[in-house]
C-alpha cells in the first residue's frame, strides 16, 4: 500500500486520485457484480454457475453470464472450465478480486456509519 496525503494540494496527484478512484467504480459498476463479488468471498470455495445464481437472488441467467464475463475479462474473478460432459464451470475469486477484501470492508463500515448519522439526523429533526 502507498501512504497518500489526501490533503496534499498537488492538483496533478488529486487528479490521478481522482481518475484511479473512478476506474475502481466503472470496474465494480453494475447491480450484480458486488452481490457476485460478495458471493464468492461467502462461498470460500469456487461455485458453479447454477449455485451462483441461486446465491444471487433475482439475477436473469442472461445478466449473471453478462456480468460475469465482465468481472473476468477486469481480472476480478477467474472462471475455471473443467473438460467433462456435461461441462463443469467453476467461478472464484483471482487474486485481484480477493485483493478487494478492505476496500469492501470499508465501503459497509462507511455505509453503517452513514446510516447511522442520517437516523440521528432523522430523530433530532
Amino acid at each position: 500500500m502507498v501512504d497518500r496525503d489526501w490533503r496534499c494540494e498537488d492538483p496533478k496527484a488529486q487528479l490521478v486520485w481522482a481518475a484511479a478512484t473512478s476506474e475502481a467504480m466503472r470496474v465494480l459498476e453494475g447491480k450484480w457484480k458486488i452481490v457476485i463479488i460478495f458471493q464468492l468471498f461467502a462461498a470460500k470455495e469456487p461455485l458453479r454457475f447454477s449455485e451462483l445464481g441461486r446465491r444471487v437472488e433475482g439475477v436473469n441467467q442472461k445478466m449473471l453470464i453478462q456480468q460475469l464475463k465482465e468481472l473476468e475479462k477486469d481480472g476480478i474473478i477467474v472462471r475455471t472450465i473443467y473438460p467433462q460432459v456435461p461441462p463443469k464451470v467453476e467461478y472464484a475469486l483471482s487474486e485481484m478480486g480477493l485483493a478487494l477484501g478492505p476496500a469492501i470492508e470499508a465501503l459497509i463500515d462507511w455505509t453503517f456509519m452513514r446510516r447511522s448519522a442520517s437516523e440521528e439526523t432523522t430523530k433530532a429533526a
